[in-house]
């Protein structure tokens, strides 16, 4: 039994090649408005168990990943700066006051929370409210 869950979660993550068209609408709207420059490498699909993922990856290395409603999930810029438009507010307000010489590079929602990854190795955990609630270096 357990050896059918584990193949079940492992094949059902198929990662499957999809159009720019075939995103959901909201993520469709989130890269034409903030990532005209950008040229897209690939968009995969993956069909899990819990719902549906997709993964856009640009060429210079950034990747998007939404959930099937087109919510962004997660944001990796590797080392470079996320812009504050696609981040909460509230989250860019506190990095700002609390680590002025450091900024996000990667933002993704992980078991209920949000964790962002500053340049400076920190790692800021916040709640679904976008509270702070821990720090991991």
């Amino acid at each position: 039994m357990f050896m059918a869950i584990t193949f079940c979660l492992t094949a059902c993550a198929d990662g499957r090649p999809i159009t720019f068209d075939q995103l959901p609408a909201n993520a469709q709207m989130v890269i034409t408005q903030n990532f005209v420059k950008e040229s897209i490498l690939f968009i995969t699909m993956d069909s899990e168990l819990f719902g549906t993922e997709y993964e856009v990856k640009f060429n210079d290395g950034k990747e998007l990943d939404f959930d099937g409603k087109g919510n962004i999930i997660k944001i990796d810029y590797k080392y470079e700066r996320i812009p504050d438009a696609l981040l909460p507010a509230e989250v860019v307000t506190q990095v700002q006051a609390h680590y002025p010489n450091a900024f996000i590079i990667e933002w993704k929602r992980d078991d209920g929370q949000w964790k962002a990854e500053l340049s400076n190795d920190l790692e800021l955990v916040f709640n679904k409210k976008y509270q702070l609630v821990g720090i991991d270096d």
